[in-house]
């Protein structure tokens, strides 16, 4: 994705949906498209979707100040809108530090994210002044030390894992235990702790989670007070998966632990780290069907050409993307791909046929799904993934173009939050969608 242009120049070109047009609107004109020509993959992004997140998180979370992470999804236009609502951003390297200083994101709502950060990082976040840096070891404390001085800590609290998904997961954070000694020892450093940070997983359906772990914040505060710090963030990480429901029984579980531990009176700054939440649901991934295969449903690893009138048979759909590309999350998540669904129009009478779902390539890890119900689909045929906006690579190499859009209602309430075209996104070029025309894909999707 282009980084480099002026506001007569602008980086992306968003369509404005206008009357009842729809997102599956634009998707079936790209795939027409796409039908025409090279038959790509590609993303279709409802900006809409960020914007109603943010009013919905005001509305609900109004005490909890959101800092997006940017490995969420590194889309410029993603980070462009968010920083012009005003959410913080938490960054992981220094390209994501660039991508957000070029948008004007004050230093100060930045966070130095990881708890094993290279060198230079540390160092490039000194010379912006960036001062919130994660912490959970001794060894990152006297990296932080030597390269940073200035910086402010939040020390990471480790979290009991309270899910299947988390059994297999590294730890990550200190004990209460390790807290008074990295305590100790930043003080001896004369290195300044400022808060903490702990984050309970969106799979966690322990209530209890969030009452152990603000209760166990609460400690680690007192205990830094005692040896002199002046603490002043409650980090409550991520865990926020985009549905609403789940953004009401965090609330619900949090907000009476916080009115406890920290309130209002404290004059405490909360904040949480939401990443999938704003950009999940915002995208949708459309795939093309390059090969297809027919073996036994008893298949054990040897196609069998031959079926006899009783076999009912599974089939092997080969994709023109893959865990190499769009579906790289599956690799270090097993559940982490949705199930897709067929563009093409199917009959509720239609028959559904066990089948898997693979990439590009010849290599056996290049399965996106292992087992889905579909329809018998052709060679050309589409796949629609929705909430994809979360789970395909955001190198540049492997993105597939990505088409913008927002309705005219969507933006219209962008004007209501106080942002405007000209002032805060300078970076975008708006046009009419024009759902009969096609329009060429290089002035609608990010530059290469």
């Amino acid at each position: 994705m282009s980084m480099k242009g002026t506001p007569d120049d602008p980086y992306f070109s968003v369509e404005l949906l206008e009357g009842n047009a729809a997102l599956r609107d634009v998707i079936d004109k790209h795939i027409h498209d796409q039908t025409l020509a090279l038959k790509s993959a590609f993303l279709v992004a409802d900006l809409g979707v960020i914007v109603r997140q943010q009013v919905r998180w005001r509305t609900k979370m109004d005490q909890i100040r959101p800092f997006y992470t940017i490995r969420s999804n590194s889309s410029p236009v993603v980070v462009e809108i968010l920083a012009a609502l005003g959410t913080g951003f938490v960054c992981s390297n220094k390209h994501e530090l660039d991508l957000v200083k070029d948008f004007g994101v004050p230093s100060q709502d930045i966070i130095l994210g990881g708890t094993c950060k290279q060198l230079s990082h540390i160092k490039y976040a000194a010379k912006h002044n960036i001062p919130l840096l994660v912490c959970d070891n001794e060894v990152e404390l006297r990296k932080i030390a030597r390269c940073h001085p200035k910086a402010k800590v939040l020390l990471l609290l480790t979290s009991e894992r309270c899910c299947d998904r988390e059994e297999t997961a590294l730890p990550f954070g200190s004990t209460l235990k390790d807290c008074r000694h990295l305590l100790e020892r930043a003080r001896e450093l004369s290195l300044h702790v400022t808060g903490v940070k702990f984050n309970i997983p969106s799979c966690c359906q322990d209530a209890q989670a969030f009452s152990r772990a603000v209760s166990d914040a609460r400690c680690v505060f007192d205990m830094a007070e005692e040896l002199g710090f002046e603490m002043s963030v409650l980090d409550v990480g991520g865990g926020f998966d985009g549905s609403e429901a789940q953004l009401d029984e965090v609330n619900q579980m949090l907000k009476p632990m916080l009115d406890m531990y920290f309130p209002l009176s404290t004059g405490l700054t909360i904040i949480a780290e939401p990443g999938a939440y704003y950009v999940s649901s915002a995208f949708t991934l459309a795939v093309n069907i390059i090969a297809k295969k027919t073996v036994a449903r008893d298949f054990s690893g040897q196609p069998h050409n031959a079926l006899s009138a009783n076999d009912e048979p599974e089939f092997l759909y080969y994709m023109n993307d893959g865990v190499y590309g769009s579906f790289s999350s599956k690799l270090l998540c097993e559940d982490s791909i949705p199930m897709p669904l067929a563009h093409k129009e199917v009959s509720a009478e239609e028959p559904l046929f066990s089948s898997s779902l693979w990439g590009p390539s010849d290599d056996d890890l290049d399965q996106v799904l292992e087992r889905c119900l579909l329809p018998e689909l052709s060679v050309g045929d589409w796949l629609l993934f929705s909430n994809a906006g979360a789970t395909f690579s955001n190198g540049e190499e492997h993105n597939p173009p990505v088409f913008y859009s927002i309705t005219e209602s969507d933006w219209q309430e962008l004007h209501n939050c106080g942002i405007t075209l000209d002032v805060r996104m300078k970076n975008f070029s708006l046009v009419p969608c024009c759902l009969q025309a096609n329009i060429s894909e290089a002035s609608l999707s990010t530059p290469a």
